[in-house]
């Protein structure tokens, strides 16, 4: 893909790999940006001039996510960590600079490129949102992400004479016995509250370094700020009030039952943190796979039956290494779907450790590796800027639309009953998420809304203890303070990527208005969520919704429909199983 975008007019050649690419210094690269901009616009050289400079952000975007990738999976190796930093330093961060410029040239020219109405409207907004004052804070923030991951990456237990990290400990949780469930939650819970002041030491940073951007950008609180820095033109954070309200109206109820349910099968009074993941009847754990090679070519079976084009982009990902789905020491916590920019790949990062919910995390990031391979042949770097909301409609359909094939007879992981007990899970936990997701995207605009309070961590464990009252009553925190009122600082979002997280809940509604045409028409079903995974950002977000099949919502008729849906095949689901 590489050759179709040429060359640009610096010293020499851009190289054809990020690989290559991440050995020139930055007077190299500045004499790339010279060059472009030095360039006049005209509707004649217009197409040559965006795809010389799109190249040449891609491969800085790929350098960048190339070492984000290395230091990730050995959070322990300084080197990784130093070579990331230095890039950030001496080639991101600069570049952010010359891309202004490179905005305001051609901003200034009055042309527009074919398929370019959406992102020149995000270059206009980021183009009046940035100021040089914010590049060395924007930096800082993105180290201050890397302490986060080192503080959780270096979390690790001792289990049974093993020592082993927090993600192997919480398999566990899945086990019969509810006295070894509760004292491996208890053992986690204990060693990450004795990280604890380091974190809060760490929030208040953020705190003060976010605001400190958002003066900087002359813009009130940092609310206002990210909303433009995520480029959110078609929803408020009035619609967002509007649907966690709709959620507590609609949802909580119906996981209030969820919840009863399993509590009345596993014969307790009250439903504690450890009895959320253990089977409801007492069945072993589901363990679907021993070992990773397992996982993908399981994973991969399964992807054909979807659709065999995206079969194919799953099994090119395992031939060109693109995939790293192992639990170990060291490695950064959670799992990620990066693109690599210039090459037009995806990589999958995971901790998988043998779960029902490894199969479920690595079909949802699959899910954003085929938005990358869809909208590969869209020509320039800004149309791939998919935003968040969208993007996160792409994996979570996939979680759907895939679990009809789950069973061995597809190649799957499953016997007919095992499938029928996972995809019971995993709608019981779409029921139990949205009242999840909607205590995260409430707990942040209390946050920004009450910037000089939340410096003050006790403020944040209040607030956070309310909303988990308000949203998730269902479980019972009894003589768990500290655990529950720490429960924010396990949310790397929180820390990382602030206010995404409504994201997920908004593209779960539309992933069960995706499954629902499945349900009628699987092809075609498929082939309008791939076709609007092809559109990049090239239309407004609510076109991109309505081309997948579904709709954007915040209200609670869709919510209702939605949930009535989830409840009728629950109730189908228990009566085979």
């Amino acid at each position: 893909m590489a050759a179709a975008f040429g060359e640009l007019k610096g010293d020499v050649p851009l190289p054809d790999s990020a690989l290559d690419f991440l050995d020139w210094d930055w007077s190299r690269v500045e004499s790339e940006y010279r060059g472009l901009r030095s360039r006049n616009l005209s509707g004649a050289n217009l197409a040559a001039w965006m795809a010389d400079w799109s190249r040449l952000k891609e491969l800085i975007e790929e350098g960048h996510s190339r070492l984000y990738v290395a230091k990730t999976l050995d959070t322990a190796d300084p080197e990784r960590e130093q070579r990331y930093q230095t890039y950030l330093e001496e080639i991101y961060t600069p570049a952010e600079e010359q891309d202004q410029k490179l905005k305001e040239k051609l901003l200034a020219s009055g042309l527009e490129p074919d398929g370019f109405v959406i992102p020149l409207r995000n270059l206009r907004a980021q183009a009046e949102l940035y100021r040089d004052a914010n590049l060395p804070l924007l930096e800082k923030e993105k180290k201050l992400s890397s302490e986060y991951d080192r503080i959780r990456g270096a979390q690790t237990v001792e289990w049974q004479g093993q020592e082993i990290t927090i993600a192997r400990l919480f398999l566990e949780l899945e086990e019969p016995d509810r006295d070894r469930r509760e004292r491996a939650w208890k053992l986690g819970r204990t060693r990450q509250l004795q990280d604890r002041e380091g974190l809060n030491d760490l929030w208040v940073r953020f705190l003060d370094l976010r605001s400190e951007i958002a003066k900087n950008a002359d813009l009130p609180e940092f609310r206002s700020y990210r909303w433009r820095q995520l480029l959110r033109f078609d929803y408020t954070p009035d619609d967002c009030r509007r649907f966690h309200e709709a959620i507590a109206v609609v949802v909580v109820p119906a996981a209030a039952k969820v919840a009863d349910r399993r509590r009345r099968a596993l014969g307790i009074t009250s439903l504690r943190p450890w009895d959320a993941s253990a089977d409801k009847y007492g069945r072993d754990p589901l363990r679907p796979f021993a070992a990773v090679n397992e996982l993908i070519e399981k994973s991969s079976a399964i992807f054909h039956h979807v659709d065999p084009v995206l079969g194919t982009y799953f099994d090119s990902m395992e031939s060109e290494h693109l995939l790293d789905l192992d639990n170990r020491k060291g490695k950064a916590p959670g799992g990620y779907n990066e693109p690599f920019a210039a090459a037009r790949r995806p990589f999958i990062f995971m901790n998988a450790v043998g779960t029902a919910g490894d199969v479920e995390t690595l079909l949802h990031e699959a899910g954003h590796a085929f938005h990358v391979f869809e909208s590969a042949s869209l020509p320039y770097y800004p149309q791939l800027q998919v935003p968040m909301e969208f993007a996160e409609v792409a994996s979570m359909s996939m979680e759907l639309l895939a679990s009809p094939f789950l069973t061995t007879d597809h190649g799957g992981f499953y016997s007919d009953e095992q499938a029928a007990r996972a995809r019971i899970d995993h709608l019981e936990r779409i029921l139990w998420f949205w009242p999840s997701m909607a205590v995260g995207d409430a707990f942040q605009h209390w946050v920004y809304e009450n910037s000089e309070a939340a410096r003050d961590p006790a403020n944040c464990d209040r607030a956070y203890v309310e909303l988990v009252g308000r949203f998730m009553p269902f479980i019972d925190w009894s003589n768990l303070g500290a655990e529950l009122r720490s429960g924010w600082q396990r949310v790397l979002h929180f820390f990382q990527v602030p206010f995404y997280y409504v994201e997920y809940g908004l593209a779960q509604l539309a992933a069960v208005q995706i499954w629902k045409n499945a349900l009628e028409d699987h092809a075609g079903a498929v082939w309008r969520y791939r076709s609007a995974l092809a559109l990049g950002y090239t239309v407004p977000l609510p076109e991109l919704y309505q081309a997948a099949g579904a709709r954007l919502a915040f209200d609670a008729r869709t919510l209702r429909e939605a949930v009535a849906l989830i409840e009728a095949t629950l109730e189908q689901l228990e009566n085979r199983n």
